[in-house]
């Protein structure tokens, strides 16, 4: 079941800008947003989702309200999800989106 998050949607797509190949696709519960197929982050009901990288993984993780990605029991490292005031922060997030911005604009197009 899908649990999606209108507003905190709208305020990822203001995070994120004009990226040329931008894209969204219900994934994960909620909405992912990717550049030319690889994605960034993501938003559902009350947590975020961000694709940091690996070398801002610890950063990423001393944030309150950060945790790794665990998905079907597998940890994935350079993935965190956010939640609580953290995810109201503007500049938190500004901070994750760059991050996730700088690790995906390495990556091949998939498209």
């Amino acid at each position: 079941m899908m649990v999606r998050d209108p507003g905190m949607e709208e305020v990822m797509r203001k995070d994120l800008g004009a990226i040329p190949g931008l894209g969204e696709k219900p994934m994960f519960g909620g909405l992912c947003f990717l550049s030319h197929g690889n994605m960034i982050c993501a938003i559902r009901e009350g947590r975020g989702m961000y694709r940091v990288g690996r070398p801002h993984e610890a950063a990423a993780l001393d944030i309150p309200g950060s945790e790794r990605m665990v998905h079907g029991g597998h940890a994935y490292p350079g993935w965190i999800w956010l939640s609580g005031d953290s995810l109201s922060d503007d500049k938190i997030r500004a901070r994750l989106t760059g991050w996730a911005m700088k690790t995906v604009r390495a990556l091949p197009p998939k498209e």
